[in-house]
């Protein structure tokens, strides 16, 4: 986890140092900023021009707690992070229980109820909104003044219904279950005692994938929502091409991101059976 978190922030800002225009700054065309306040930026941003260096002081500050100051923002990273962490967490939270709720029971009606008519209504539902950017879906909503974390739900959704009515097709055709369904063994009990205890372990990996979803997802939301959260601040930062806010925010998503499939990786091995 550590080796991931220090290779992606360092690719992270490797990536905006080469990328065109970093040396801009849109705020130097104020024709109100006195000479002085525009070469005091530039020799800001100069600091930053050797990447080895930038990154290797950046890391010696974050050991004690100091992530550097907000170029675009003019603020502590950590105040930003911190303030806007809770917010994110909230929206991605909702979004993703949403989501799975509402995968889950379609994916399980589709299975329980076995009418071709319905399940390719579901999946043409699905596929639909697989094929709509999370960017339009967030600017709908905008429109509708709907609540953000629908938007991000919606964007979970399709893919987890769709990986989800998978696994279960294929627990399905297991011969066993073949058997137990040949018995007159009503679906329901199937379902519950059979089907869901092969792809239970699937299903939470696929918990941990949903999480990383949800957070690129919030990205888009947030900014046209004009929600205050961690994908609002990235935007902000990429197009001031804010170096320690980027780096820093790839870290904490980097964390979090791998944080929930370690969780589900340790779920998954606790309810395995043990060998005598």
């Amino acid at each position: 986890m550590l080796i991931t978190v220090l290779v992606g922030a360092f690719l992270t800002a490797t990536l905006i140092r080469l990328a065109p225009g970093f040396d801009a700054d849109v705020q130097q065309l104020d024709s109100r900023l006195s000479h002085e306040t525009v070469e005091a930026w530039r020799a800001e941003r100069a600091q930053n021009s050797n990447i080895v260096r930038f990154y290797f002081r950046y890391l010696g500050a974050a050991l004690h707690g100091d992530f550097g100051q907000s170029q675009t923002l003019n603020r502590p990273v950590r105040q930003l992070i911190a303030e806007r962490l809770p917010v994110t967490a909230r929206l991605v939270g909702w979004g993703v229980l949403l989501g799975w709720t509402l995968a889950l029971v379609l994916a399980f009606s589709v299975s329980l109820i076995r009418w071709v008519g319905f399940r390719w209504i579901a999946v043409v539902c699905a596929g639909a909104l697989l094929c709509i950017p999370s960017a339009v879906l967030a600017l709908a909503f905008v429109i509708l003044r709907a609540p953000a974390f629908l938007a991000i739900a919606l964007v979970v959704f399709p893919k987890i219904f769709s990986i989800t009515r998978s696994f279960l097709e294929k627990s399905y055709e297991l011969p066993h279950i073949v058997t137990a369904r040949a018995k007159g063994i009503s679906e329901l009990r199937v379902l519950l005692w059979h089907v869901l205890p092969v792809s239970g372990g699937q299903l939470i990996a696929l918990a941990g994938v949903s999480v990383s979803l949800a957070l690129g997802a919030s990205i888009p939301v947030e900014a046209l929502c004009g929600i205050a959260g961690l994908g609002q601040l990235a935007w902000q930062a990429a197009l001031g091409r804010d170096l320690p806010l980027l780096v820093t925010l790839t870290v904490v998503v980097t964390v979090v991101t791998l944080a929930a499939n370690m969780t589900s990786d340790i779920v998954n091995e606790s309810l395995k059976p043990r060998a005598a």
